[in-house]
């Protein structure tokens, strides 16, 4: 056995935008892929030269030389996916969202238990330049006292593969709801959400969920905090976002209207536009460089993902270095089992309150 973390990588189109990180983090080894499609299998493969491969996710979870699995498969198949490698013995990073019931965040919590490995959801908008900014000012106080949060994350996918026609846009809301809590420091403790508007009844009927739109409120837990969040992903015009704001009473933070356009900070009524720094300094030499480029070799190969997220704010190495970290030092990551769990069910049941007119939805408790 190596004494770097053996990763193995399934799910190949995203996914593959996490192979050189691996291959160049002084405490990994890029060690297997795996895809359905051996043709795509193969092609990554070559390209990146790893000779480990598997078309059959429970071939790869056989082999123990593998110490930790990166899932970056559909959103219908993280669950037992994860669930399936941790009960392997697996320390598991999986791309958002968790699941999309509360009953599979619940198993797999309770598959972390019983594992005594790590499971962390991969999720950028906590390790984004402009949140690294943001936790960088309320740790030293700038800040001052966190008075209220409001998150967005508006995107059109038309185009996207097929399983995500029709999602209801709250089952995909840990980008916006993230940040939120994680600069609160505190979890969701239960929400009333609204939809509005309307998509088409060919999308509609994919999941059940007619609205464009769903907003929500969420009281935090164990606090006098309240948060807003809002999601669109269909037949709304608006430029893709992935947004936070932060009102405190020292100092308030506010996302630029538009991409290309710089932050804006606010000291009492006082504002002025800020130039977010990068924090590649953070990392590892050999990972620093993938916080301003992607890892494919020309523009006309960049995932969909990386490319209408903007590069999702430098966050890849972040990611794959807390989770290599977080496995060598022997410690819980961040977002645990638990926040991810939290985080996840924000958004379930938002939209379980947004099906029921709004009907206050309290969020379980998982710990």
């Amino acid at each position: 056995m190596s004494s770097k973390i053996q990763v193995a990588i399934i799910g190949l189109g995203f996914g593959a935008e996490f192979i050189p990180i691996y291959q160049n983090h002084p405490h990994a080894d890029m060690y297997a892929i795996c895809q359905r499609t051996t043709d795509k299998l193969n092609q990554i493969g070559d390209h990146f030269g790893i000779p480990v491969r598997y078309s059959s996710f429970d071939d790869m979870l056989k082999d123990d030389n593998i110490d930790a699995v990166h899932i970056n498969s559909p959103i219908p198949n993280h669950a037992e996916q994860s669930i399936a490698a941790l009960l392997a013995g697996k320390h598991v990073a999986c791309t958002v969202p968790m699941a999309t019931t509360v009953e599979d965040c619940r198993r797999i919590v309770e598959a972390g238990q019983l594992s005594g490995k790590n499971y962390m959801m991969m999720e950028t908008c906590v390790y984004t330049r402009e949140f690294l900014y943001v936790k960088a000012l309320r740790d030293s106080g700038q800040l001052g006292r966190i008075q209220f949060l409001r998150g967005a994350h508006q995107q059109e996918m038309s185009g996207w593969p097929g399983y995500w026609e029709g999602l209801p846009p709250m089952h995909y809301a840990t980008h916006a709801v993230s940040p939120l809590l994680a600069l609160a420091g505190k979890e969701a403790e239960f929400v009333t959400c609204m939809g509005s508007g309307q998509i088409a009844d060919k999308l509609a009927a994919k999941y059940g969920s007619p609205f464009a739109v769903e907003s929500a409120i969420f009281r935090l837990r164990d606090s006098n905090l309240a948060m807003e969040v809002t999601r669109s992903l269909f037949e709304t015009s608006r430029e893709y976002v992935e947004s936070f704001d932060v009102y405190a009473d020292q100092m308030s933070f506010e996302w630029q209207q538009l991409e290309g356009e710089e932050p804006v900070i606010f000291t009492g009524e006082n504002a002025k536009r800020v130039e977010i720094p990068d924090y590649a300094h953070l990392l590892p030499e050999g990972i620093r460089k993938y916080t301003l480029e992607g890892v494919y070799d020309s523009a006309d190969n960049v995932h969909l993902s990386f490319k209408q997220g903007n590069g999702h704010g430098g966050s890849h190495p972040h990611l794959a270095h807390e989770f290599i970290m977080s496995i060598v030092e022997k410690r819980e990551s961040f977002p645990n089992v638990y926040t991810s769990a939290n985080w996840t069910c924000a958004g379930i049941c938002a939209h379980e309150s947004a099906m029921n007119n709004g009907e206050q939805v309290k969020l379980p408790v998982f710990r």
